[in-house]
């Protein structure tokens, strides 16, 4: 599969190798976090980056697309007349670094150990997405074209619910039309196995805040006579799973589909060590829903998991209140075939409903979710990666579920009609979200490969 032309570009990229971390390493020192405000200016900061280097490496038309919150980095070449344009996209924003005590070095400072380097966003998405960047930096740089026509988004909302996505994409419909999208947003199943993800679940927040009186009280004057806050939320939150872990909510499973022949034959044909799997995280069989194997549960059933609660006094030593108010974020992954907005409206009714009389409750859902999703079985440009993926590792590679959510790949196929196939080099285990988030030295020379020869595979791709 790698011809004397990708060879080439194979070489190159190699040789550069030094400098492209090093300018990685720039990268992921900017603290890109779109999801609180006070980072509006780095992340400004991250967009201007991307576009100065794709003007840099030849791509064309470099510049930002603005949404209403933080933009998305534009840029295009097309030159193979006739042949498919492929949508190149990777996120630039990244989540909080908190708690930042359980870091063992800073998290916008990247530090390489055990060849790995360690920082925020080094797996989630700053590495792979800067592998797909050099790739085309590669062609462009030893031939002065690409073998395919290629446009690039890289999104900077991605960590926070792509809330400006849609306005993008209804804006610039003709300016992002393609054939496909190649996601560098994604995962490996395990660092020795070769993957191929096939499927994401969806995903749709809510935030909930539970009031019992009108300000914080001494336990003694008050305690008995009055609702805590915490208490009664921490109850209700109880109340979203039954006695055997399973989502007690009325509706929630409305529409969902079972998952294909296909996923249930891979999940059967890695016919993983469920406890040995759990292990690694330091977690043990038994929280989950009865009779549901591991990897179904994470790739294909919905959840609703309590991402953080907030309420009374949490500082130094111990204070005698009783909380008035209590808050808590929420957020359900989805299962195909479920639509975001009815679970919404299903967990907020299942809480008013469960709310004590005593207490005042609301509900508010921050953005509109994404659906689940799932590549076609027979689509051809899965198939060239699939090929790809082969031709690099050595082995055919394993069809996998993502069991976390890529929103834009239901937004481009609603607004544009296209289907999305994934090329991501993060492993699953690489603590996305977590302190101490890495990713593998290894995993950019194996991605530098598979997305060199990636390009001149799907120019041959047609549905």
């Amino acid at each position: 599969m790698a011809g004397e032309a990708t060879g080439a570009v194979e070489a190159w990229l190699k040789a550069e190798t030094p400098r492209l971390l090093d300018e990685l390493f720039a990268f992921l020192r900017i603290p890109s976090v779109s999801t609180d405000p006070a980072y509006a200016v780095p992340m400004r900061a991250a967009a201007d980056l991307l576009v100065r280097r794709l003007a840099r490496i030849g791509m064309q038309d470099a510049h930002l697309l603005e949404g209403g919150g933080h933009p998305s980095v534009f840029a295009q070449r097309a030159d193979v007349p006739g042949a498919p344009t492929i949508l190149v996209y990777g996120h630039y924003d990244v989540q909080p670094p908190e708690p930042l005590a359980l870091w063992e070095s800073p998290p916008f400072e990247p530090t390489v150990r055990d060849e790995k380097v360690f920082a925020r966003g080094a797996s989630d998405d700053k590495s792979p997405l800067w592998i797909a960047v050099s790739a085309l930096e590669g062609w462009l740089a030893v031939h002065g074209r690409l073998p395919v026509n290629v446009k690039v988004l890289l999104e900077g909302e991605e960590e926070s619910g792509s809330r400006s996505l849609p306005e993008i994409l209804a804006s610039h419909r003709d300016l992002l039309a393609a054939d496909v999208m190649l996601s560098a947003d994604g995962g490996r199943f395990r660092a020795g196995r070769a993957s191929v993800n096939t499927s994401l679940r969806g995903v749709v927040s809510l935030e909930v805040r539970l009031r019992t009186a009108a300000r914080d009280v001494h336990s003694g004057r008050y305690g008995g006579a009055i609702g805590n806050a915490a208490m009664a939320l921490a109850r209700l939150l109880a109340t979203l799973h039954d006695e055997r872990n399973r989502i007690a909510v009325a509706g929630f499973f409305d529409g969902l589909h079972r998952p294909s022949n296909a996923d249930i034959a891979s999940i059967q044909a890695l016919a993983i060590d469920e406890a040995a799997f759990l292990a690694e995280i330091g977690a043990r069989l038994g929280a989950g829903e009865p009779g549901v194997p591991v990897l179904e549960a994470i790739w294909f059933r919905p959840t609703v998991e309590v991402n953080g609660i907030t309420a009374g006094y949490q500082g130094a030593g111990g204070k005698t209140v009783i909380p008035c108010e209590a808050s808590a974020k929420l957020t359900c992954r989805l299962g195909p075939g479920q639509d975001p907005a009815q679970v919404a409206a299903a967990v907020a009714a299942h809480l008013r409903a469960h709310c004590p009389a005593w207490a005042d409750l609301e509900v508010d859902t921050p953005n509109d979710g994404a659906a689940a999703y799932a590549v076609p079985e027979n689509d051809p440009f899965l198939a060239a990666i699939s090929r790809v993926i082969a031709d690099v590792h050595g082995e055919a590679p394993v069809r996998v579920g993502l069991g976390g959510t890529l929103p834009v790949a239901s937004m481009v196929k609603l607004a544009l009609g296209l289907e999305t196939v994934m090329l991501s080099y993060a492993v699953a285990d690489e603590r996305a979200h977590a302190p101490n988030e890495f990713f593998r030295l290894a995993s950019f020379d194996l991605g530098l490969q598979a997305w060199t020869r990636v390009l001149p595979e799907l120019a041959a791709a047609r549905r």
